[in-house]
């Protein structure tokens, strides 16, 4: 590895960590509200549970966050592993 390509790979797994970092940071604000959520509904209006509908919500945020830091059926993994099929074959024609 060249100097260039080792900055590269620092910048690029910096880059990851703070992605990942971003992702669990948005999960523990999720549980802390929503938890806070669920108190307030139960003290001020028991009788109706309305916490449902933002832990239903932001949920389906957070999921698609997780799915994008993560990746799902296309995310980096598939990203980078695409990439390194592409140049080996370009490297081997």
């Amino acid at each position: 590895y060249t100097i260039m390509d080792e900055q590269t790979r620092y910048q690029e797994a910096k880059k990851r960590v703070e992605e990942i970092r971003g992702f669990y940071t948005h999960l523990f604000i999720y549980f802390l509200v929503n938890e806070g959520l669920i108190v307030l509904n139960l003290l001020t209006s028991p009788e109706y549970y309305w916490f449902i509908w933002p832990i239903i919500g932001w949920g389906i945020g957070l999921l698609i966050h997780g799915i994008t830091v993560f990746g799902g059926l296309m995310g980096k993994a598939w990203e980078e592993r695409k990439i390194r099929e592409i140049m080996d074959k370009d490297k081997r024609s």
